[in-house]
């Protein structure tokens, strides 16, 4: 299949056809080349998937694909009555997906089924924490290196504890990553059910302003990349090596994302989690 690419800022990379095509048709093998490399994929202008099925059949190709009570599929729309910040149109914090489950997936792929209106917000965020190593001051990251933090989270799906220090090495490959969940901020507006979070390595006051620190870094435009959906996108990220979120977005704005996690081969078992039921 013919198709260019085109290198996204500041790291990804932007897979459009050259004439009409199926996104089922791409080389996985490729495409998983260009994933390991930039990190992150996007799949656009592509026929895409025809029914329910079509999508996590796909995702299979990839890999092994995580099951949750649900399904293998994850609805994010905003619900009625959420009792959680994913299914509600607030900002999420940044966390990587799997660490509050017995294994944490190395890739997500997201199909945007309806995109929002523009200027409707929603984009999704996502951090290269290899670029925010890179880019931070070596007094940063002798600090970050100090701290280890534990997170609890309570919700439908779960009700875990896990633990995890700032700086971490990647699973499988040779370089150092960075593993948080940020907190929430009240500047960031409403949050329905955050994480209950507490800092090891400093004291309180140093947390906050650890905290403050590292949110800055992260979301530097050296490092940092907001992806605002049109219908049809499919998004492959590394969920290893960024951390991603979500911005506000407007109430009953047509928002829908479906995404599947993939785990890795061999699958990766959760080293920091606590408790898990």
């Amino acid at each position: 299949m013919d198709y260019k690419v085109t290198r996204l800022k500041p790291f990804g990379v932007l897979v459009e056809p050259d004439g009409k095509n199926n996104v089922q048709d791409l080389n996985i093998e490729s495409l998983r080349e260009l994933f390991r490399q930039e990190h992150l994929v996007l799949l656009r202008g592509f026929e895409t998937f025809q029914d329910m099925e079509d999508f996590p059949n796909y995702c299979e190709r990839w890999g092994e694909v995580s099951v949750w009570p649900f399904g293998k599929v994850l609805e994010l729309i905003q619900q009625d009555d959420p009792k959680d910040h994913i299914f509600d149109h607030s900002y999420v914090p940044l966390h990587w997906d799997g660490m509050y489950r017995p294994q944490v997936p190395e890739y997500q792929i997201f199909h945007c089924a309806k995109a929002p209106l523009a200027g409707q917000g929603g984009r999704t965020t996502f951090t290269n924490t290899v670029l925010a190593l890179k880019n931070a001051s070596e007094e940063q990251k002798e600090l970050w290196s100090k701290i280890t933090v534990h997170y609890k989270r309570k919700m439908e799906f779960y009700d875990s504890k896990t633990v995890s220090p700032i700086i971490a090495k990647h699973p499988y490959r040779d370089f150092s990553v960075i593993r948080y969940n940020e907190p929430h901020f009240e500047e960031n507006g409403e949050l329905i059910n955050p994480v209950d979070i507490e800092v090891q390595g400093v004291g309180s006051e140093e947390a906050l302003k650890f905290h403050r620190d590292l949110k800055q870094t992260l979301c530097d435009p050296q490092n940092f990349y907001a992806h605002e959906w049109q219908t049809g996108d499919v998004v492959i990220t590394d969920n290893f090596t960024l951390l991603h979120g979500r911005e506000e977005f407007v109430s009953k704005s047509p928002r829908h994302i479906r995404r599947v996690q993939v785990l890795s081969d061999p699958p990766y078992d959760n080293p920091g989690l606590e408790s898990y039921k």
